[in-house]
């Protein structure tokens, strides 16, 4: 059980690579009764409101599984200010605090961000082929679209939980990128 004073986030997308907090530790995790999609557009971050790009968000599914990282801020109040301004910046997500299987065993509560289904941001039916032509043009204050999907494939890839879904988008966001 976390002590009290502790932050534990759960990273599912660019916090595997870019968790923009010191982290004090690091755990393989899973989440269940969601998964992970690229399923909300990006006005800010990947995107722009004239071109909006894609992120992945954890979307509630029944009988999902979300494989991720738990990282244990090593100085909770400004990590927890620092991930609301990244991840609440026009709210789609809401912040939930999320029971994690820990891959040694055990649970973890961790804050994690939830795609708010109703919010005019979450896109749930876009094919492979439309999220691989949004993905491979769009670009936001962050930086291209593609490299947040490539730089997230890696990241898990890196932490040994490739994600088959990722990869067939990654290899159809070049094919397009290719053509182009």
């Amino acid at each position: 059980m976390a002590k009290s004073d502790e932050l534990w986030v759960f990273g599912y997308g660019s916090l595997i690579f870019d968790p923009e907090m010191e982290v004090a530790e690091a755990r393989r995790a899973t989440l269940h009764g969601f998964r992970r999609r690229f399923c909300m557009w990006s006005i800010h971050h990947r995107g722009s409101e004239d071109e909006p790009g894609l992120v992945l968000a954890l979307e509630p599914h029944e009988g999902g599984t979300c494989e991720g990282m738990a990282f244990r801020a090593a100085d909770p109040v400004p990590a927890l200010q620092a991930l609301r301004a990244r991840e609440l910046v026009s709210s789609a997500y809401h912040e939930r605090t999320l029971t994690l299987r820990q891959a040694e065993g055990g649970t973890l509560d961790a804050i994690g961000y939830v795609v708010d289904t109703a919010h005019r941001q979450y896109v749930p039916d876009l094919s492979l082929d439309q999220q691989a032509e949004i993905i491979a043009r769009a670009r936001g204050d962050r930086g291209p679209n593609h490299e947040y999907l490539m730089r997230t494939a890696d990241g898990l890839r890196e932490a040994g939980m490739a994600d088959p879904d990722l990869d067939r988008l990654v290899a159809r966001v070049q094919q397009v990128r290719d053509a182009a």
